[in-house]
């Protein structure tokens, strides 16, 4: 029986890395082409997304390394504990950096140029990110991981971000509403908090049995 749950959860962690290699190649591409679509139109909206998918990857690591130690269940438990920390802290980071560069944003009025590349990579997102996420969480709830569950919420926020930015950079580039992109880009601080507190504030305890 033992053999058997072992077997059960290596098959779980192999597609678990899997999915994980998937969101980091994914996110890597969405971060570089986001950040620079942003700063050669100026939207605080495209470089906060594109910031977020690089502080994705991180969580992705993280929950990497979490997969990786799952074979061994006391390393198990540690690692259970730090990644949530990890990820918790990268999403705290994030909300920080939104919100200065939001507000700076506005307290300029420096308006941001339509950009055709960043409408791609937002829609690409909003079509790609749910799929790696609810199968990521899948895996996370079988193996019994509040870490991964959280990475699998940061995937699902990317979506929801995505969204939202779409939001803020399609309003400025049909109607010239400049203050849409930095207001999207405030919207997203909430959620964004609200995810980094509960990983900060977790105990780490996992049903990893």
């Amino acid at each position: 029986m033992t053999h058997a749950l072992t077997a059960d959860r290596s098959v779980l962690v192999r597609r678990g890395l899997l999915l994980n290699w998937l969101t980091i190649g994914y996110n890597t591409i969405e971060a570089i082409v986001s950040v620079a679509a942003g700063l050669v139109s100026g939207s605080v909206a495209l470089v906060s997304f594109g910031v977020d998918s690089g502080i994705e990857v991180t969580s992705s690591l993280a929950a990497q390394w979490r997969l990786r130690a799952d074979t061994d269940p006391e390393r198990r438990e540690r690692v259970e504990f730090l990644t949530h920390r990890i990820i918790g802290v990268c999403f705290l980071a994030l909300a920080v950096y939104v919100t200065v560069e939001s507000v700076t944003t506005l307290w300029w009025r420096e308006a941001p140029a339509p950009s055709p590349v960043g409408l791609v990579i937002l829609v690409l997102s909003i079509l790609i990110m749910p799929a790696l996420a609810r199968a990521s969480r899948r895996v996370a709830r079988a193996l019994g991981s509040r870490a991964l569950e959280a990475d699998a919420a940061q995937t699902f926020l990317c979506a929801y971000l995505s969204v939202i930015a779409l939001a803020g950079v399609g309003l400025n580039a049909a109607l010239g509403w400049w203050w849409a992109d930095p207001v999207a880009a405030l919207v997203m601080v909430p959620i964004i908090s609200r995810e980094g507190l509960q990983g900060v504030r977790s105990k780490g305890a996992c049903d990893c049995h």
